[in-house]
């Protein structure tokens, strides 16, 4: 044994429901998923969405904090080990922007303490995960972060575009061209 995890085979309809602590009537809290491993990505942003959340997903840690910048997510989930931007780096830039946005951190590594140390250097507290982790304990971790978050005011820099009910429906002003999402 190799101590590799292995998790079942699930299709979409198994995926499970969690209970969600926003209310119908308010828009879904937004969370940012980033990994540049685009499976996982997406595999995590979709299971997000089916549990009622406005999922957004970035493959970098450059497209995330543009992405961030435009439309200020509530959680940031993010790969550690990603080229260019670790998700450690992105992680204190978006804290920097969107003060109360939370965050979760993963890896395939197992975390050591030299890891972290960035970021409480900068007196942040981000949840550290181990690959692969359950769907339900995901989103377990992501109920519990938001349930942390304290309303503090964001850092605006310009003209932002926050989401409404149908943010899937919309454009969204990408470095001056429209992407669709």
């Amino acid at each position: 044994m190799n101590g590799t995890m292995h998790f079942p085979t699930m299709t979409f309809e198994e995926i499970p429901r969690m209970e969600s602590n926003h209310r119908a009537d308010q828009d879904p809290p937004v969370i940012l998923v980033v990994d540049d491993e685009r499976v996982i990505a997406d595999t995590l942003s979709v299971i997000l969405a089916k549990n009622g959340f406005a999922a957004i997903t970035a493959y970098n840690g450059t497209s995330a904090l543009e992405i961030a910048t435009l439309v200020p997510p509530q959680l940031l989930i993010s790969d550690v080990m990603m080229p260019g931007m670790s998700g450690i780096d992105l992680a204190i830039a978006i804290r920097d922007a969107v003060p109360n946005c939370e965050v979760i951190l993963f890896s395939a590594r197992a975390f050591t303490a030299d890891l972290l140390a960035p970021a409480r250097l900068a007196e942040l507290d981000f949840m550290a995960l181990t690959k692969p982790i359950h769907p339900t304990e995901m989103l377990a971790r992501v109920s519990e972060r938001l349930a942390l978050r304290k309303e503090v005011p964001i850092k605006r820099t310009g003209t932002q575009t926050i989401p409404s009910r149908d943010w899937a429906k919309r454009e969204i002003p990408f470095n001056s061209r429209k992407i669709n999402k």
